[in-house]
């Protein structure tokens, strides 16, 4: 019988998470020598501003069951309100490129995370070039080399975006929710860039769950592998990289007890050009609608 395997992405939100919880990451999955993906953003930390999700449906529900305070802190919550948005690129440029001398692959999550989070769905093509093109920039000023690879925050994404996508000649992205790679068509055009979609509900879509505490939570997600496709789990820093850490620490021990097959996004890719529908719709657990494989 196969046995499943699982990449681990990682979307790295704010300042915070960058200064702990990616150092954190990197001294876990080098120690199980287990390989991820992070997803790192660049520009201002402007976390607060998304105080304008709170008319989304399913958000305070979301705020209250995963714990927002204790999870991001005050400081990080008043971000681009009270605060200057911090620059993670100009603060954090020597640990974000550490991310890749430590042999792990780093891609674009975003420039300025709540802007593109909350308004590309409202941008135009042209603001959304500029956005991309300011991380594209930090990105080779950090690396010294082009990025290969974006995941948009909040799995936020549209055609204006993608074809903005298939002109920096991106390898694959990961932008929406999904079962297996494939080739993005929205309307009647079709996008060159493949897109891994997250598979797995990620854990802030869980945590809080009457049905679920903490302590099954890891033998829910065994329940939820797949053995055809690959698994692909979303984490955060911001989560499973600070306050969650022996928790997820736990999760991949199990992982590996039951010899789930740890893989790179790009090594997921192998083999996959189908072309499906990419729409919006609603998942479980999180607020609004986001990007998914149809």
């Amino acid at each position: 019988m196969s046995q499943p395997s699982i990449a681990i992405k990682i979307d790295v939100d704010t300042e915070r998470g960058t200064k702990i919880g990616v150092p954190n990451l990197i001294q876990l999955l080098k120690a199980q020598n287990i390989p991820a993906t992070f997803y790192v953003s660049l520009g201002p930390d402007n976390t607060g501003r998304a105080i304008q999700r709170i008319f989304r449906p399913g958000f305070l529900k979301k705020v209250s069951r995963t714990n927002v305070i204790s999870t991001y802190g005050i400081r990080t919550l008043l971000n681009g309100i009270l605060f200057p948005g911090p620059h993670i690129g100009k603060r954090h440029c020597n640990l974000l490129r550490s991310i890749k001398e430590q042999g792990f692959t780093v891609g674009i999550h975003a420039y300025d995370h709540q802007k593109w989070q909350d308004n590309v769905l409202k941008m135009d093509a042209k603001t959304i070039a500029i956005e991309l093109q300011k991380a594209l920039a930090e990105f080779k000023k950090i690396y010294a080399t082009p990025c290969q690879t974006a995941a948009a925050p909040g799995w936020q994404i549209n055609a204006k975006a993608l074809t903005i996508y298939d002109n920096a000649n991106f390898t694959f992205a990961s932008d929406c929710r999904g079962k297996y790679p494939f080739y993005p068509k929205i309307d009647d055009q079709i996008f060159k860039t493949l897109q891994i979609p997250t598979t797995l509900p990620t854990l802030d879509e869980l945590l809080g769950l009457p049905e679920l505490s903490l302590e099954k939570l890891i033998d829910h997600y065994l329940s939820l592998l797949q053995i055809e496709h690959p698994n692909v789990l979303t984490i955060h820093a911001e989560l499973e990289g600070m306050k969650y850490l022996q928790w997820f620490t736990e999760f991949l021990a199990v992982l590996k007890k039951r010899n789930v097959l740890f893989k790179t996004l790009k090594e997921c890719a192998a083999g996959y050009n189908s072309i499906c529908n990419l729409g919006q719709g609603e998942i479980p657990g999180r607020s609004g609608l986001l990007a998914k494989q149809l």
